[in-house]
């Protein structure tokens, strides 16, 4: 337990009926912080929520609020509060008596609520709407309406399973900015389940990742995105784009030896290299440099370059994006001109945007030609 931490969560493990979703989970939060649960369907982020908020009960492990254990405690016993994917509004009720209800089952006096109410009205911008139904508010209404709810009852932690996905897209990236801001204003303790990857970046202090009911990585958004700790990381945080290679390491510095599909390279990290061996390099498709294999480049330094063929090429927005064949496997690349499909192509990889791993045991040793690659003399040329 770290000195500053609020909500501490130790050893905690969770699952339904034999089947085990959370194993060994540590995991401390900060009065105030903003912490996103970001992970793939079945990864065991909203088994965690609900194990947190009481809802699923641990079979080992302990959960401590402040100086006290709530581990065994029912929901309505821990100062927490919880917004629901489908917002789980009452249809019947109107948003004012939705936002009250809490604090009718609390036992307020009934001019104590309207006051409560018409302050998180004032707070979610939904003043004039409080005698309507969920019926006829829109998506973005009675996510606040949800929301209201939950911040009625003042808790000490808020708790959100993925309260925007039901949104569309527009209001989506309104609606998480406004809760943001209203977090930090109140400064209110909260955590938040999403699957969607930008989502848990601007919005949350730190995000952790969850891989089959264990923490992948913990860390603030930049320090995930640009230092993951995994291949699998690396690949949840947008660098889907995978080559394996071999290479001899020593320090912070890695040799790779040209191939038919790569240019010899001596690169120099900013960190510590993976051992010796087979490795697997992952990057992004916007952080690349696309260019036809006889074109004479001024680049030099630290930087992979690969030797593959425009498969197709699309538009969607912004940059055309290629699929480039690299042996039997294929990466996705941005550039500002479409090369059309055929063009003989050098995908170049700079070393910050590179992030190398060792491979499986099972990884192929590099990416062997695809049958389909016809002689070059440009290409042997380069490899030779």
């Amino acid at each position: 337990m770290t000195d500053d931490a609020y909500l501490n969560l130790r050893g905690i493990d969770a699952g339904y009926s034999r089947t085990r979703v959370l194993e060994g989970i540590d995991l401390s939060i900060g009065k105030g912080e903003f912490v996103a649960l970001l992970g793939a369907s079945g990864c065991g982020k909203t088994t965690l929520l609900r194990t947190i908020a009481g809802f699923a009960l641990p079979s080992a492990g302990s959960i401590q609020v402040g100086d006290r254990d709530v581990t065994r405690l029912p929901p309505d016993k821990r100062g927490m509060a919880m917004v629901f994917q489908s917002y789980a509004l009452w249809p019947h009720m109107t948003a004012a008596r939705n936002i009250g209800y809490g604090l009718r089952l609390k036992g307020w006096r009934r001019e104590a609520i309207a006051a409560r109410v018409a302050e998180m009205e004032a707070l979610l911008g939904l003043e004039g709407l409080g005698a309507r139904k969920p019926s006829e508010l829109s998506g973005g209404q009675r996510q606040r309406v949800a929301l209201g709810r939950a911040l009625a009852v003042d808790p000490d932690i808020l708790l959100l399973d993925e309260p925007l996905s039901n949104l569309d897209a527009r209001i989506r990236l309104t609606v998480r900015h406004e809760i943001r801001a209203l977090q930090q204003r109140l400064g209110i303790t909260t955590i938040h389940v999403t699957h969607d990857r930008e989502e848990a970046m601007v919005m949350a202090d730190r995000i952790v990742i969850l891989d089959k009911g264990r923490i992948a990585q913990l860390g603030t958004p930049q320090a995930i995105y640009t230092r993951p700790a995994s291949a699998f990381v690396a690949a949840f945080m947008g660098a889907e784009n995978v080559v394996h290679l071999d290479a001899i390491c020593s320090g912070q510095r890695v040799d790779i030896a040209a191939g038919p599909l790569f240019r010899a390279a001596s690169l120099l990290l900013d960190q510590p290299a993976p051992a010796s061996g087979r490795l697997e390099a992952r990057f992004r498709s916007e952080r690349l440099h696309l260019r036809r294999l006889d074109e004479i480049s001024p680049e030099d330094g630290n930087a992979i370059e690969l030797i593959g063929r425009v498969e197709a090429v699309v538009y969607p927005g912004g940059e055309w994006r290629h699929t480039v064949r690299i042996g039997d496997g294929s990466v996705l690349v941005d550039g500002t001109e479409a090369l059309p499909p055929g063009t003989e192509v050098i995908v170049r990889v700079p070393t910050n945007g590179l992030f190398l791993f060792a491979s499986p045991v099972d990884a192929p040793t590099g990416t062997p030609p695809s049958a389909t690659d016809e002689p070059s003399p440009v290409r042997e040329r380069l490899t030779a």
